[in-house]
């Protein structure tokens, strides 16, 4: 009955994480959708931020109104700094990469961010390398493979894996007519190159996000909370750049349900349900597992693409994909066996120091038994 409930357990985690990754994956194909119909690339993440805060904020104020620390000036300048890595380039970046390159490119490319920030902490202290260990070769080995990749999906896009019809070649040449007279880029290689150097710096602030996080949630530990205020200064951030960006007031218009559709993907699934999905899924797996998922969803992505953007897979994309994935493994292979590692010490250090307590204390017994 016991095994009958763990495994239970362990398919409603893994129900959990796939989730989690097809909500990912369903916003790189919303968003490259909501480009595709002309929703403009300031406005988008400013709706988005709009939804999120309105579910998070009313949650985070019932949910956390006990353990919530004091806000101090201090605190609020974190968050406005946070919500600039964390919202304003993180977003601000992926959409830029989004128009240039294809969702299958930008979730590549995010499966080098777990590399990224442990060269980020590397950097700062906050992670430490031993290079003579096996764990920390992997790490650093794990790093370079995720940055090899990265570099091979931005400068060699190859051939294409999938064999193109002439009908198919005249439907791509209409389509690059088309979006020169919308002004959409055209699916050049000098376009690609600008994409995925955007979508680098889309990584790097997602990066520099976490690990700045992590210090300031040692100074305010109300996790959902400061998730609001981070999307609420994002939010100001966003509107600070659309007053001098868009200012025609036509692009602000929802002109169609299809623009509906993706607004409130991005703000109710992207932003609200994602966010309680995966830190449910962390509580019950740990973050290593929520990680090793990630590959996954630019499988997904890949097949939605293909199914309802038509987009092409390139050897290029394909080969910088794996190299990535197999330096994730790398890193999280060398991140758990460390932590093995120290929790075996810290019990081996705690069983040793037992073991010497109950010898001084038979020691202790007999040089007492010896006194009348």
């Amino acid at each position: 009955m016991a095994s009958l409930s763990k495994c239970s357990e362990k398919m409603k985690l893994l129900i959990g994480l796939l989730s989690l990754q097809l909500c990912f994956a369903g916003y790189h194909i919303v968003s490259r959708v909501a480009l595709n119909i002309g929703v403009s690339k300031v406005v988008y993440p400013v709706y988005r931020n709009i939804i999120a805060l309105l579910i998070l904020a009313p949650i985070a104020f019932f949910l956390e109104r006990k353990e919530r620390p004091h806000l101090t000036f201090s605190l609020l300048i974190e968050f406005f700094f946070l919500a600039l890595l964390g919202v304003t380039a993180n977003q601000g970046f992926y959409i830029l990469g989004l128009y240039y390159a294809s969702p299958t490119f930008a979730s590549g490319m995010q499966n080098s961010v777990p590399a990224i920030t442990f060269v980020l902490a590397s950097m700062l202290g906050l992670e430490q390398v031993n290079i003579f260990s096996k764990q920390g070769l992997a790490k650093v080995f794990g790093t370079i493979a995720s940055v090899g990749g990265a570099s091979i999906i931005t400068l060699y896009k190859g051939f294409p894996l999938l064999h193109q019809t002439v009908t198919e070649q005249s439907e791509e040449n209409s389509v690059a007519q088309l979006e020169r007279i919308m002004g959409s880029p055209t699916n050049t290689a000098h376009n690609i190159t600008w994409g995925c150097i955007f979508l680098l710096g889309h990584c790097f602030s997602w990066a520099g996000w976490m690990v700045y996080q992590a210090s300031v949630l040692k100074k305010y530990p109300a996790k959902l909370s400061l998730t609001s205020y981070t999307c609420f200064f994002g939010l100001v951030q966003f509107l600070a750049i659309a007053a001098f960006i868009e200012t025609d007031y036509e692009h602000w218009k929802i002109a169609s349900g299809e623009e509906v559709l993706t607004i409130l993907y991005a703000g109710i699934i992207a932003s609200g349900l994602v966010i309680s999905l995966q830190t449910w899924c962390i509580h019950k797996g740990g973050p290593v597992c929520v990680a090793v998922f990630q590959p996954v969803q630019t499988v997904l992505v890949a097949i939605l693409a293909a199914l309802f953007l038509g987009d092409k897979l390139y050897s290029g994309g394909v080969l910088g994909a794996i190299t990535i994935a197999l330096g994730l493994y790398l890193v999280l292979w060398g991140k758990t066996t460390e932590y093995k590692s120290i929790e075996q010490g810290g019990e081996d250090q705690l069983r040793r120091h037992l073991l010497q307590k109950t010898e001084d204390e038979e020691s202790k017994d007999c040089f007492t038994s010896d006194i009348p």
